[in-house]
């Protein structure tokens, strides 16, 4: 893998991983029309500058994820009430992870795959944002725990690459009465504990046997996937304040359109 390849793909990986728009659908787009000279590397790659983008939310977030006030022992009652939410919501996909983990990729890890999702994700969120509906929930951490699960049901459909983890999870809290701002910030807060369970267990199976050059692409990689996923967030979070999610789901009706052609033509 090049510098240039590294530089490229930590880059997606930062600006896509928390957008509605599929972060693991870009990459196998890209790994698709990019060949590598190592796959073994790259595949460990992609999973591996997963893990500074997550840092980049608990960074981002700490003073809303962070239990202890102070130098204080005591946890703030609030923030475990939090906790609760989102280890309920990371159940669901923990397990089928764990039970389905190697079927998907096997099976579903395919640019056909991605387009379609990305379609029908794009579609979904254009309904949705042209429902007039009131939101019954404007906290994360207040939100009702059998909302919770339901969210983390509706992140179990991100296990088709091309749906994306942060469009599941904030249509699926919006459906479920959510304010744009809450629905993104939940989606977040859920993505520490799932993401770093995924890249863990990939890391795991893929090994950790790399050359000298191969860990400096990775400590490059981690660099600019941290950098360029914080700034995303903060963006991103401002963004949902005023704004509707329209411009993503045309984004992902076209990119599928695109990845349609082609896949013909290829």
């Amino acid at each position: 893998m090049s510098i240039f390849t590294a530089i490229l793909l930590a880059l997606i990986e930062g600006i896509t991983e928390f957008l509605p728009i599929s972060s693991t659908g870009h990459m196998i787009l890209v790994a698709a029309w990019l060949p590598t000279d190592d796959s073994s590397f790259t595949n460990a790659y992609l999973v591996m500058i997963q893990l500074p983008a997550i840092l980049a939310v608990v960074v981002y977030f700490w003073d809303r994820v962070w239990p202890f006030r102070g130098m204080s022992l005591y946890p703030d009652p609030q923030k475990i009430t939090l906790w609760t939410r989102i280890l309920v919501a990371f159940l669901p996909a923990a397990v089928l992870g764990a039970l389905f983990d190697d079927l998907i990729d096997y099976y579903l890890f395919r640019p056909g795959v991605v387009a379609a999702a990305l379609f029908v994700g794009g579609i979904l969120i254009l309904i949705l944002e042209q429902r007039d509906r009131a939101a019954r929930h404007t906290d994360a951490a207040a939100l009702p725990i059998p909302v919770a699960l339901a969210i983390g049901l509706f992140q179990c459909l991100a296990m088709v690459p091309g749906t994306s983890r942060s469009a599941a999870t904030i249509i699926g809290a919006m459906i479920l009465g959510a304010n744009r701002a809450t629905a993104a910030e939940f989606s977040f807060f859920l993505a520490m504990p799932t993401m770093a369970g995924a890249a863990g267990l990939k890391t795991l199976k893929a090994g950790l046997d790399f050359t000298g050059a191969q860990w400096g692409l990775l400590l490059l990689g981690s660099a600019v996937s941290f950098l360029t996923a914080y700034a995303v967030v903060a963006l991103f979070m401002r963004y949902i304040r005023r704004h509707t999610f329209i411009p993503f789901a045309w984004y992902r009706i076209v990119l599928a359109g695109l990845v349609a052609l082609l896949l013909i033509w290829r």
